[in-house]
């Protein structure tokens, strides 16, 4: 079961341009189960999602396109998802209309030609991953075979444990994920016994290089201020972390101890244009074996992205006056990039040209955590 943090108040601050044409976390899969109906709010898109009799997923527009009442208020027999107005019935994979009851014999109308919005909706690591096209591109699916490969996080081998923890922010994207890049705030945000005081900061030297979409903090040993990644010292084994982040939304984490592994995936997921939410997929196989792990692994888990959730609530308080900010270097430089990598990938979508990547060759950050 996923963790979920303290839900929080629709936020006042700024909004954020989205990038679309990219695959999103909608929700927990979990939840989509027999003939139950679940709605979730992604882009600024109401959606309902379900599960079909053969255990594929769907994702439409909860709304009916024939008068607008949410699709999510009818009716899914496993098959067909009917609205509740007029009996319209939909195949909730494609969105094709199968029947209009009102016809009768004598009207000409073909109701397999209409189409509710349907958007391609994947499985994977425990999320219903959902394909956000561009708005006014047309049919949805109608070039599903071209698109990118659904997110998933990487596992180097067949047992391993895992677990999921979700928050909700009230800031845009932007804030949202600079905060999740940010290096600096950790020994004030995460002030913890088993993670980082103000005491243990000191200078950091970190290299950088380019990515597709983005950019990799290469392979290097961790922090050595971070309790959790002592423990992996029991091993024997030298400890490498690597972290990539990439368009539109994912930080992929990576350590190695030996055939030990610990990988997560955090995304920042646009639920409206001002407000997101944090989600995370970690998998392991460090201490496999030992009783509790997961329970302890969740319950620090938690109250890590705890700390981040409540200092975003705060920051959302000044963030409603929409006030002049700055970036520095060396410590923000990733935010700067992420802002570059956007609006690259938002020109090239309207230019048709190849993205621009930012970055010509790799870099050396050096700061202070």
């Amino acid at each position: 079961m996923a963790t979920k943090l303290t839900t929080i108040a629709t936020p006042q601050g700024p909004s954020a341009t989205l990038i679309y044409n990219d695959w999103y976390p909608a929700m927990r899969s979990e939840l989509l189960q027999g003939k139950e109906l679940q709605t979730a709010m992604l882009m600024g898109i109401p959606l309902v999602l379900g599960r079909k009799t053969d255990g594929q997923l769907f994702a439409m527009r909860d709304s009916c396109p024939h008068r607008g009442i949410p699709l999510s208020c009818g009716w899914f027999d496993g098959q067909q998802l009917t609205c509740k107005y007029h009996g319209w019935a939909f195949e909730p994979v494609s969105g094709q209309c199968k029947e209009i009851p009102s016809l009768t014999s004598h009207d000409t109308l073909d109701a397999t030609r209409i189409y509710g919005t349907a958007f391609p909706c994947e499985e994977r690591d425990g999320y219903a991953w959902v394909y956000v096209p561009e708005p006014g591109s047309g049919r949805v699916r109608a070039d599903e075979s071209v698109l990118p490969p659904v997110p998933e996080t990487p596992k180097f081998g067949p047992r391993f444990r895992s677990q999921h923890l979700t928050a909700e922010l009230p800031c845009n994207v932007d804030h949202g994920i600079i905060g999740l890049m940010d290096p600096a705030h950790g020994p004030f945000v995460h002030q913890s016994w088993w993670w980082r005081k103000q005491a243990s900061i000191h200078e950091k030297e970190k290299h950088f290089e380019p990515i597709d979409q983005g950019f990799r903090m290469s392979s290097h040993a961790p922090s050595a201020n971070s309790a959790p990644y002592k423990l992996l010292g029991v091993y024997g084994e030298p400890i490498t972390t690597t972290i990539d982040f990439v368009l539109p939304n994912r930080r992929y984490e990576t350590i190695r101890a030996g055939d030990k592994w610990f990988s997560s995936l955090t995304t920042v997921t646009p639920t409206v244009a001002n407000a997101c939410r944090i989600d995370v997929y970690a998998a392991w196989n460090v201490f496999y074996r030992v009783p509790f792990v997961t329970t302890i692994a969740t319950l620090f888990g938690k109250r890590f992205v705890e700390q981040d959730q409540v200092t975003m609530i705060q920051q959302a308080e000044g963030l409603k006056y929409d006030p002049t900010l700055m970036l520095i270097d060396d410590a923000d430089r990733p935010a700067k990039w992420y802002f570059a990598l956007k609006q690259a990938r938002l020109e090239a979508a309207v230019s048709g040209q190849p993205m621009r990547h930012p970055m010509d060759g790799p870099v050396t950050l050096r700061w202070r955590s």
